[in-house]
């Protein structure tokens, strides 16, 4: 099974996956305002309003991702919150509109408005969504528990069963929390099953690698004092110190969460 390591991996993935159902979602909205309108007004407004859900939707993923490049303006950013609040206001039980949700939960961690971006993930996963997008949907949501200190229900919400291609993104989440808890043992243990679950993927994820390296213990090698130079001793402490600068503090919850 493919796994995805990455944030843009999860977005590809998502991408993927509606370019596959995309076709089943516009007839899922087409249905729904038959139900509002009545058989007649189905068959006047049927076309129009899927062809509009799905132009409001290619304009939003234009200007989100406008919003997104550095140096966007308040302006862009203005307009991409607008048009995704309009997907979620007009066609709010369709897939555009939970695509929408996660695209403003991004934005506000982009701003650091974390309980807002919960409540954006928090209304997508009410919308009883797809399995792939309540995965991402819930995995995020946990890493904005934990950035806003709320590790044990971070913890609660990647310990699901199934979590499909995104097993090894939920391991890894899971041994950040740990960590963040004390708990090293049970860190590493999930490091290690999410390393395993890349295995034979392609690429690598290095953050998850070095959060290991730090969690696994060196033994410690004898040395005789008396058979070393002083220029031993110096190639010795050169080691230790370029290794002590290479640790890196595990990454902020946050910026991965919601990327």
């Amino acid at each position: 099974m493919e796994t995805y390591q990455t944030e843009e991996e999860q977005v590809e993935a998502l991408k993927k996956w509606w370019q596959e159902n995309s076709r089943s979602t516009i007839l899922a909205i087409v249905v729904a305002l038959g139900a509002g309108f009545g058989w007649q007004g189905w068959q006047e407004h049927q076309l129009e309003q899927a062809e509009t859900a799905s132009l409001d939707y290619e304009a939003m993923l234009e200007a989100v991702s406008t919003a997104s490049a550095p140096g966007a303006t308040q302006d862009q950013k203005t307009t991409a919150r607008h048009l995704a609040t309009g997907l979620k206001s007009d066609f709010a039980s369709s897939t555009y509109a939970q695509f929408a949700g996660l695209h403003l939960a991004r934005m506000e961690v982009e701003e650091n408005n974390l309980a807002a971006a919960e409540e954006e993930l928090r209304w997508v996963l009410a919308q009883s969504p797809a399995p792939e997008i309540q995965l991402v949907a819930q995995l995020r949501l946990a890493r904005i528990e934990a950035a806003q200190g709320d590790t044990e229900a971070a913890l609660k919400l990647v310990s699901v069963e199934d979590t499909g291609a995104f097993a090894a993104s939920y391991a890894e989440a899971e041994g950040d929390f740990q960590l963040a808890m004390g708990d090293t043992m049970a860190a590493r243990a999930a490091y290690e099953r999410a390393l395993a679950l890349q295995l034979g993927q392609s690429g690598s994820n290095g953050a998850l690698q070095m959060k290991l390296k730090q969690l696994t213990p060196v033994p410690a090698r004898e040395l005789n004092p008396s058979a070393m130079t002083v220029e031993a001793v110096n190639i010795v402490e050169s080691a230790e110190d370029a290794a002590e600068s290479s640790i890196e503090p595990v990454a902020d919850p946050a910026a991965e969460g919601d990327q």
